[in-house]
């Protein structure tokens, strides 16, 4: 499990970190409002949580709760100082998952990451199928269709058109893709690797490969399937 951890006392930041680190959460520590936005744009998507405080030095955690929910419905739970009811209540209503004021036991902390964590992953079930633009992936029987006939797939190809499904209208960066696939079948994939697999997953999957419609090449970014 990865979490975005934004919290500007370094003092609190390091001890989370090592706390987190001891019961296997990875993380990604922003100490200010600004460093925070600009994770968020670029990798929300690695995130399966975040930690946000309340009062930043250039801005609120409110804010930066807001832009997350509207990227992606994924956990977000308040650390702050502030305690009364009028600010607990709004960072319920706007989203968040937890409000846990500080000072604050890290087991307690953790414990209710993994309460919320359990929670979405019981609402969230695994779908049979997913469509991108005319293509169904059939997750549970591992097959791939196109206008009604299957298509074959190596099992990088299909690992790398089912990362694209599950994160749908997303910008992907190389190093993302790369860090998610290059172990399959044991295999290892470089960069220029990655470029070959793409071409050839859009040459079985497009009907226009010089004009892609399902995987896009967003300039200076990386790949992005849907809108």
């Amino acid at each position: 499990m990865k979490i975005l951890l934004v919290e500007d006392d370094k003092t609190i930041a390091s001890g989370l970190e090592y706390s987190l680190q001891q019961d296997h959460f990875s993380t990604v520590c922003c100490h200010d409002a600004e460093s925070a936005q600009k994770v968020i744009e670029e990798q929300l998507a690695d995130f399966d949580l975040c930690l946000l405080d309340v009062g930043l030095p250039d801005g609120s955690g409110y804010d930066l709760c807001t832009m997350i929910k509207k990227q992606r419905d994924i956990p977000v739970i308040f650390l702050t100082a502030i305690d009364d009811e009028v600010n607990v209540v709004m960072g319920l209503d706007m989203g968040a998952d937890d409000y846990i004021t500080k000072p604050f036991r890290i087991r307690e902390l953790i414990s209710r990451m993994k309460t919320v964590l359990r929670r979405y992953q019981k609402q969230t079930p695994a779908k049979a199928w997913i469509e991108l633009n005319g293509i169904q992936v059939h997750t549970q029987e591992g097959k791939v269709f196109k206008n009604g006939q299957e298509i074959l797939l190596t099992a990088l190809e299909y690992r790398l058109l089912l990362i694209f499904a599950n994160h749908v209208g997303q910008v992907l960066t190389r190093s993302q893709l790369l860090e998610q696939i290059w172990d399959v079948a044991g295999d290892f994939v470089n960069d220029n690797t990655l470029t070959v697999y793409i071409k050839r997953l859009r040459e079985k999957l497009e009907d226009n490969p010089q004009n892609p419609q399902i995987i896009k090449t967003v300039r200076g970014l990386g790949y992005r399937v849907g809108d």
